[in-house]
């Protein structure tokens, strides 16, 4: 099954097009842009999801629900925000169908054109803080701390499955708070509820930083990110939290009353992360065989494919597989035995590897006679014969073991690819490289804007973690001083 991917080497490109596609992730829709999320992809983004979901409630958030469309004059009230999502939204003008007098089909029925259009939801500030005017009238209804799953429709010209659809899954948060200093502090908790996850759950090493003016939210006074390195040495922005101020708030006339009976306006976050998560754990940890699943995320943990010629030796073996899964489940792992008689045990063996599932058992009659198994585990590829007795624990120790180890790699290759550049020449040098580099910038978004046009390398984040990054020093392009350094980057 290898021998139909791309190798990694050969065109990380079509690599990864051909992943998403063998593995039985996503596939391309009828509708322009848009994809078809599979089964096995879906799992793997349920429990991202479900994991998720825990990290929010945990931290007080409750979920609701809110329209898929947003009257467009909503859209007119925050000047930044709708610039920044003008030329990228789904605009519904008429309610009806009909049949074509001339009998050529379906058409549009001219006399069911809506008296303000709709605009498909690229993102929720405007129809979400219409609604919380009709919620907020004091301070005893602060905070507002509410988060939904959705869809939303972003009409992209140039498409990739997870990375950039007209249409993808994300969650988005927003809050509501008295002060600003309560808003400031839930936009950086909820970066580090990202980082967490990342870190944790997906294994990857993310950056946690500010976005640079040019590379914020539309409508934010700040935007809070987590930056990851894959491994064609690009970035990608897997997650942001913004905040907003009282823009909102100001554009929908949210105001309550302070205890000290004064009018004031709310202040506001937003935050979310999106079905783009998947392509961040495929280009991060894949490699020329398939997928390389984390643990923490897979929907099958481990996988058992049982090796027999006899009915006897068949049943035996099963009784024995059945008897560990339910060992495994106790323990909380997600367990599959592979009995399908139609296919061989080599093929199997390669369809999981594919499918990157973290460990994989096989065992025979001679396994069996001895109280052994074959263990393979995905992320190194080495197999050993472990004891049946006891397994159960000697599997939840692997499997932690290989979580630490896929962070481990990725953390790894991240660092050996971030490196200080003080020169200009050397920047245009490098950027195109797949690196991350470390360099001074004058704080100005002209500067930014020239670096961008010259190189198409963007700022990715003024880190606030992982690099020590406070020095002086002098711009790369203009030569003016600067006292920190940024993380530069070419990115999806």
């Amino acid at each position: 099954m290898a021998d139909q991917i791309t190798k990694r080497s050969e065109n990380y490109s079509q690599w990864y097009s051909d992943l998403v596609m063998k593995a039985d992730l996503a596939e391309q829709s009828a509708v322009r842009g848009c994809m078809v999320i599979k089964p096995y992809g879906y799992a793997i983004w349920e429990k991202m999801q479900r994991t998720l979901d825990d990290m929010f409630k945990a931290t007080g958030h409750t979920n609701a629900y809110f329209p898929l469309f947003i009257p467009k004059s909503f859209f007119s009230k925050e000047a930044e925000h709708v610039a920044g999502f003008a030329k990228e939204c789904a605009v519904v003008t008429h309610h009806r169908l009909m049949n074509d007098p001339e009998g050529k089909g379906v058409v549009v029925d001219p006399a069911a054109k809506l008296e303000e259009e709709l605009i498909v939801r690229p993102t929720s500030e405007t129809i979400i803080w219409s609604t919380y005017k009709n919620w907020i009238t004091s301070w005893r209804d602060l905070p507002i701390l509410c988060n939904q799953w959705a869809n939303v429709v972003r009409w992209e010209m140039r498409t990739r499955l997870f990375l950039r659809t007209a249409e993808f899954l994300w969650q988005e948060g927003h809050t509501a708070h008295a002060t600003s200093q309560e808003a400031i502090e839930e936009t950086q908790r909820m970066v580090q509820v990202y980082a967490d996850f990342a870190r944790n759950f997906l294994a990857l090493p993310v950056i946690v930083g500010h976005k640079s003016p040019n590379e914020r939210f539309a409508g934010a006074l700040d935007t809070m990110t987590i930056e990851a390195m894959m491994q064609d040495g690009k970035a990608l922005q897997a997650g942001t939290s913004h905040f907003l101020g009282q823009n909102f708030a100001k554009s929908f006339d949210v105001m309550y009353t302070s205890k000290e009976g004064k009018q004031e306006y709310v202040w506001a976050t937003s935050w979310g992360v999106s079905t783009r998560l998947m392509g961040a754990l495929i280009m991060a940890h894949g490699d020329d065989n398939g997928l390389v699943l984390p643990p923490a995320l897979a929907p099958i943990q481990v996988v058992m494919v049982p090796i027999f010629k006899t009915a006897e030796e068949h049943e035996a073996i099963l009784d024995k597989m059945y008897e560990l899964k339910k060992a495994l489940e106790a323990k909380g792992h997600s367990v599959k035995i592979d009995d399908r008689d139609t296919l061989r045990p080599g093929f199997k063996f390669a369809e999981w590897e594919l499918k990157g599932v973290p460990v994989r058992l096989a065992m025979g009659p001679r396994d069996l006679a001895a109280g052994t198994v074959e263990v393979h585990r995905r992320d190194t590829l080495e197999k050993k014969t472990m004891e049946l007795a006891g397994l159960e624990n000697s599997i939840e120790g692997l499997l932690d073991d290989i979580q630490a180890n896929i962070y481990k790699k990725a953390f790894d290759f991240r660092e050996s690819r971030v490196e200080k550049c003080d020169s200009w020449e050397e920047f245009k040098e490098k950027i195109g490289t797949g690196k991350f580099l470390l360099c001074h910038w004058d704080g100005t978004p002209e500067t930014e804007q020239a670096i961008k046009d010259a190189t198409k390398a963007t700022i990715r984040c003024i880190p606030e973690d992982s690099f020590v990054c406070e020095e002086e020093g002098k711009d790369i392009f203009s030569g003016k001083p600067s006292s920190r350094r940024v993380v530069f980057g070419i990115a999806y």
